[in-house]
């Protein structure tokens, strides 16, 4: 009898969708949710949305790319959801979008808890035979504290009840990642928390090369003042900060500074003469429009 519970066991661990997994989400992710929850009814105290992403073949990882906002009623204290208009939409992003799918349906709002099993039932049907992810976005932590308020679940059967409801919220691991990008945004929005009026102008092109290499040098003398302490003793080494560092410097290409330097001034050349182009262009479109118009009035 242990055998055969042993083996029962291996079975249903190798399935792909009860296999362990990792999440990650886009910080569009959070601002299209932001957004949902500041138009959303003033009889509304949260919103309900679908996830909507790539898997990879094993399970192992879900990216969320996107969200889409869904229209919900309360009948007798439960959520209903509008099942027409999310088959509309989620046709519709499917035209722009088809490598992305359902994963799962979000909640956002103040002191959220994971719950709501008909609704987690409901998206359960579209993701088989994955379990729907879902996510809560505290919206007070979101905006008033550093911590975003994300977290992410996902539902097991409690017992040997066939009910769709009788369900346990378990944690899943979450983290928010940004692509290159999007980095660029991400710094603007970060640069305009310190003025009072909550904005930041947009920089030129040399103005990001100067702001890119700053931190660089930034870096690199942390980088430098952190091996001469752990050469001098007075830091403890770490064997992952060594071989992280080690496997950055080994693709840095050698070449000397005359050679660099060379190459630097003519990438400069070339982007001010793109600049250059640029403005050259405007100008003649600027002076081609009210030549039109001139020739209209007339």
């Amino acid at each position: 009898m242990a055998s055969k519970l042993d083996t029962l066991t291996v079975n249903l661990s190798s399935a792909p969708y009860q296999r362990a997994f990792t999440t990650t989400t886009s910080p569009v992710v959070l601002f299209s949710v932001l957004d949902h929850f500041l138009r959303r009814d003033n009889s509304q105290q949260k919103v309900i949305g679908a996830l909507l992403g790539v898997r990879s073949q094993d399970g192992s990882e879900v990216e969320i790319r996107n969200v889409m906002p869904l229209i919900y009623t309360l009948e007798e204290k439960e959520i209903v959801l509008d099942r027409e208009h999310y088959r509309n939409m989620y046709e519709l992003h499917q035209r722009v979008n088809p490598e992305e799918i359902i994963l799962g349906w979000y909640t956002a709002g103040a002191d959220l808890s994971p719950a709501c099993s008909p609704v987690h039932s409901f998206f359960a049907e579209d993701v088989a035979p994955f379990q729907p992810i879902h996510v809560t976005i505290d919206t007070d932590a979101l905006i008033k504290t550093s911590d975003m308020g994300l977290r992410a679940y996902s539902s097991a059967p409690v017992g040997f009840s066939t009910n769709p409801g009788d369900c346990l919220f378990l944690p899943v691991p979450c983290e928010v990642k940004y692509l290159d990008a999007e980095r660029s945004g991400l710094d603007m929005l970060s640069s305009a928390k310190s003025n009072e009026s909550r904005s930041a102008p947009l920089i030129s092109d040399m103005d990001h090369l100067e702001v890119a290499i700053t931190k660089l040098q930034e870096m690199l003398e942390r980088i430098s003042k952190y091996v001469d302490s752990v050469v001098d003793g007075s830091i403890a080494p770490n064997n992952a900060i060594g071989r992280y560092i080690m496997d950055t410097v080994s693709v840095v290409p050698k070449i000397d500074s005359t050679s660099f330097e060379k190459m630097f001034n003519s990438h400069l050349q070339d982007l001010l003469m793109v600049v250059y182009l640029a403005n050259m262009t405007r100008t003649q479109l600027a002076v081609a429009e009210r030549l039109q118009l001139l020739a209209t009035t007339n």
